[in-house]
């Protein structure tokens, strides 16, 4: 699939879900504009908090379907501090109060999660280690959070099972021989599809690198634990990449960091993050 056909599928899938959006707040139609007749008006989105901008593609998508201006004083991935004017806008007021709530509720979860995102890029970079995402999403909000997590700083993990193979310990549960799983594996899945192999202990590290695997997932381990893998990676199976993942926070991640994993994965990058305050004021 080329680039300009990846774009557009991209672009529709932003524009059904803006649309369903919107459509959620406005139900049949807004009471507010049955009352008196609209006005031309401008109005600014202001921080009350600190933070960093995600939201900026989905809402130009909103301006476009209805037809007002937005001028941008911060873009997508731009930190911003209390009282900076992260847009203005321009319109006739109907449309103006009509998409206030959508428009701030898009670009306060999206900025919500790209903030609490970058604090644990700026850790875990200086590292060389990368920060993942995970699929603990919000059901049909996937695509538009790991769009935040990644305007944030962080790399998106998969997007769902076609991704990659996963093993995770539940499929391990049915595996016989994990070697020969992964090489019949390999002559179902696509050649460019990886496989990724979940370990809890030493031993189950040890194997799936020996098994094949691309990537192992030492979940759940202390970092000296992990620490052990990553040596022991280093001298036997140098090609394969190493994630850590399970119940890592702000507070541990450094930590973690330190063992010289190649990425880091953590789910809290969406499920902990807490809104920050913006808000939009007519002039």
């Amino acid at each position: 699939m080329g680039k300009n056909r990846i774009r557009e599928n991209v672009g529709a899938m932003i524009e059904e879900f803006v649309k369903a959006t919107l459509a959620e707040d406005v139900g049949r139609g807004d009471l507010y504009a049955l009352v008196e007749p609209s006005i031309e008006a401008s109005a600014k989105i202001v921080a009350k908090s600190d933070g960093v901008v995600a939201g900026e593609k989905y809402i130009n998508v909103l301006a476009k379907l209805e037809g007002f201006d937005i001028v941008w004083g911060k873009r997508d991935s731009e930190t911003f501090v209390k009282g900076d004017i992260l847009a203005t806008l321009k319109g006739d007021s109907h449309t103006l109060l009509k998409i206030e709530r959508t428009l701030l509720n898009m670009l306060l979860h999206a900025s919500s999660i790209a903030t609490l995102t970058r604090k644990y890029v700026e850790i875990a970079e200086p590292y060389g280690v990368k920060l993942l995402d995970t699929r603990k999403t919000r059901p049909m909000l996937r695509v538009f959070e790991k769009y935040a997590t990644r305007t944030g700083g962080a790399v998106n993990h998969r997007m769902g099972l076609d991704d990659a193979l996963m093993i995770k310990d539940t499929h391990l549960k049915t595996i016989k021989d994990l070697k020969s799983y992964i090489e019949k594996a390999r002559k179902q899945i696509p050649f460019t599809a990886k496989i990724e192999v979940e370990a809890e202990t030493f031993e189950v590290a040890k194997e799936a690198m020996s098994a094949g695997s691309d990537i192992v997932m030492c979940d759940n381990m202390t970092p000296e634990q992990i620490s052990e893998i990553v040596a022991y990676r280093d001298e036997n199976f140098p090609h394969v990449l190493l994630e850590a993942s399970g119940n890592i926070s702000l507070e541990t991640i450094e930590t973690y960091a330190k063992t010289k994993v190649d990425a880091i994965s953590t789910g809290s990058l969406i499920h902990q993050a807490n809104w920050i305050d913006l808000s939009m004021k007519i002039d």
